[in-house]
């Protein structure tokens, strides 16, 4: 006799396939963080710079000048912070200028006078600041005082090298003074102690001394000659006026002889600052570190100048760098106040790559779970949102032909439901939606069975 095939539980599909943990609602809940967290990191490098290289170039002035002692000074502070420091020679600031510019020339940063600009493009250019003043002093021979540039219209004068920074502005101010080349004025490519010993020997009549033709042996030499005076520049002011970045200094009465009282009287100078300049691609770290070599170089008292003065941020025909600014207003950046240079620069760049993490990465772990739970209830409540509405479409009424399409879509409900793939956390969820499944077809099975 065949066994009766029992219909009682015709209508069960088989279970949701349970997992400990679903992989693929982890992934879309926590993979959009991790791959902004990781494009955050690679905009942060790429927009950071990179280290600082262990190697920059500074060009200087002629051997023996102040630019090269200066960058010799340099050198031996940078090689304390293992940075190197290779100096390259040239004939001064009108040429340092030049390399700088030239993106051919592998040169970082450069000494250069204030005044030099007139013609060279500087947009690429940035100044870290004023390192030390430059004094113009112009010594003549001469029967009667002078007290104006214009007084030496006709002499034979000596303006400096060619290409160094005292040419360039003693033509400029001779010219502002109707004084050209071609004229009756002579003018003689002599500097220093050229210069100096041609004055003495009535060579010639007049000469502009600067930087290392200025220095205090020369002055000395030429303060104690027979007939030679510096001339006090009564028109000082003006001319600082006239171009800004001359300074109006004060050789003090006596203060190359205190004895001869040499010079007998103050004496009103004029001249530019020597500025680091740099090209605007100089790292960060390595400009706060000139910087803070500068300070030590430069930092203390001289005849022109009071402990402290330099470095300084004083915009002239150089924009002030942003990262020069920074230093000037709050100093060095936190791990480089603390830790010696190469380690900071290392944590410097650590941070780079920590902050997104921080930022990004450890509040989005906090959110990913509830994401993740999110994502497995929505499903459930997807299904409840079909059942909800079914059951009120049943309460309406429906007819014969209804009510078997409504059948039909609860089948489909509870077909969909034992096809889910479920975290084993979400297993009671999912039990309790099976339930109220039976709770509706319990009700749809009742309405039928009392219609017959």
């Amino acid at each position: 006799m065949t066994k009766k095939k029992d219909t009682k539980f015709d209508w069960i599909r088989p279970l949701a396939r349970f997992s400990g943990v679903s992989f693929r609602d982890l992934a879309v809940s926590a993979g959009p963080l991790v791959l902004i967290t990781a494009i955050v990191i690679v905009a942060a490098y790429w927009y950071v710079r990179p280290a600082p290289p262990g190697t920059i170039t500074i060009i200087s002035g002629p051997p023996g000048s102040v630019f090269q002692r200066t960058a010799e000074k340099y050198r031996k502070i940078l090689a304390r912070n293992r940075v190197n420091l290779t100096i390259l020679p040239s004939e001064g600031s009108l040429e340092n200028l030049k390399k700088l510019n030239d993106p051919a020339v592998r040169v970082d940063v450069g000494f250069v006078q204030g005044g030099v600009s007139a013609g060279v493009s500087v947009e690429k250019l940035v100044s870290l600041g004023s390192v030390f003043h430059e004094p113009l002093v112009i010594f003549y021979r001469s029967a009667v005082s002078l007290d104006r540039i214009s007084g030496l219209d006709g002499k034979r004068i000596a303006i400096g090298r060619e290409g160094s920074g005292t040419q360039v502005l003693a033509l400029t101010l001779l010219k502002v003074n109707g004084i050209e080349p071609g004229g009756a004025t002579k003018l003689l490519d002599l500097g220093g102690e050229d210069a100096a010993q041609a004055l003495i020997k009535g060579k010639i009549d007049a000469a502009f001394l600067m930087g290392d033709s200025a220095a205090a042996p020369i002055m000395r030499k030429l303060m104690r000659a027979a007939g030679v005076r510096p001339l006090d520049i009564a028109q000082a002011d003006a001319y600082t006026r006239r171009f800004p970045y001359l300074n109006k200094l004060v050789l003090p009465m006596g203060v190359f002889d205190f004895d001869r009282n040499l010079p007998s009287r103050d004496i009103h100078l004029i001249g530019p600052t020597v500025e680091i300049v740099a090209r605007a691609t100089l790292h960060p770290a390595l400009s706060d570190l000139l910087i803070e070599t500068a300070r030590e170089v430069h930092g203390g008292a001289t005849l022109l100048q009071r402990a402290g003065e330099f470095p300084a941020p004083l915009e002239h025909e150089f924009r002030i760098s942003d990262d020069a600014k920074r230093f000037y207003t709050s100093g060095k950046s936190f791990f480089y106040r603390f830790l010696p240079f190469w380690m900071a620069s290392l944590a410097d760049r650590t941070l780079v790559f920590l902050v997104p993490i921080l930022v990004l990465l450890i509040p989005g772990v906090k959110m990913a779970p509830k994401i993740y739970n999110w994502r497995i209830r929505s499903r459930i409540y997807r299904a409840y949102g079909k059942l909800i509405a079914l059951e009120r479409s049943m309460l309406s009424q429906p007819s014969t032909e209804e009510r078997k399409e409504m059948l039909k879509l609860l089948d489909d409900i509870e077909t969909e439901v034992n096809n889910l793939k479920m975290p084993l956390a979400f297993a009671d969820q999912f039990y309790v939606l099976r339930d109220h499944i039976g709770f509706v077809r319990g009700r749809y099975s009742n309405d039928e069975a009392m219609k017959r």
